[in-house]
């Protein structure tokens, strides 16, 4: 299957285990899902058979919120299983939670309280290099997530240490719970920003076209002596017009009218790539 069908199918997931669970952020879950599929489909050395192989690629969703999306690849890929989340999602007691949970399997951190996984990712790339280990660390943040001044101190750090096994995301889809990121508080330039921290900056126009990340990855991989981070420009909500770029969307739980709707938008664009 092309990985953008797949994308469609697994955000089609996505919106199974949130109605399943009455809970969720589907808006991000929406927009992060092509970044999702390129790394664990093309770009990552990560797999079940690797879970304790101390060469596998770390990853860590600092925007622990869109775990839902993260539930859906973790089971594509053969961590998890897509009926116990659908059972055990958002219910009392469950290991399936709304954010990640490292006592599952394929789950590296804990995250949630936003702003910390880029300075962890940091420790696990600066790990890697003082224990001459091939593995690359990467990274996926929320746009409203650079608010916290940890992020910056994890690019400070970062830069000092030369790691070029670090490959941060910024999902920047221009939305978070209060609204538009640039009217809660402003991130723009955003590629000057990170530049002047010692990062590589690579924009991607539509972050969420498979082709364009796929090639944005290959760039970062080439980077020496800096660490690299992709600004991914993408849309909350992407795969139904109902949701697109809706602010409201961020943490909406689909009535049945809308479920129908929404799983009849993405299916029809999983077809179109098929």
């Amino acid at each position: 299957m092309r990985l953008e069908a797949l994308s469609y199918r697994l955000r089609q997931d996505v919106v199974r285990i949130i109605r399943a669970g009455k809970a969720g952020h589907i808006g991000g879950d929406m927009s992060v899902m092509e970044v999702l599929v390129e790394l664990y489909f093309r770009q990552m050395n990560i797999g079940p058979e690797m879970a304790d192989n101390p060469e596998r690629d770390r990853f860590i969703l600092s925007k622990g919120h869109s775990m839902e999306a993260y539930y859906a690849v973790l089971a594509e890929k053969g961590f998890l299983k897509l009926e116990e989340i659908l059972a055990g999602f958002s219910r009392f007691n469950t290991p399936y939670i709304g954010h990640p949970n490292n006592k599952l399997p394929g789950i590296e951190m804990n995250s949630g309280s936003l702003g910390h996984g880029l300075p962890v990712s940091v420790g696990m790339a600066l790990a890697g290099k003082m224990d001459n280990k091939g593995y690359r660390v990467y990274v996926v943040m929320g746009d409203g997530e650079l608010e916290e001044g940890s992020v910056w101190e994890g690019a400070m750090a970062a830069s000092q240490y030369h790691l070029d096994n670090l490959c941060a995301v910024v999902d920047r889809n221009h939305l978070q719970i209060s609204g538009n990121t640039e009217e809660v508080m402003g991130l723009e330039n955003l590629h000057d920003r990170f530049q002047s921290f010692g990062w590589h900056v690579i924009e991607v126009k539509d972050g969420n076209q498979i082709e364009s990340l796929h090639q944005a990855f290959e760039e970062a991989k080439q980077v020496k002596g800096k660490p690299s981070v992709i600004i991914a420009n993408t849309v909350k909500g992407k795969g139904s017009p109902m949701m697109e770029n809706k602010a409201e969307w961020h943490h909406h739980v689909p009535s049945d009218e809308e479920y129908e709707q929404i799983m009849k938008d993405l299916k029809a664009a999983e077809e179109a790539y098929a």
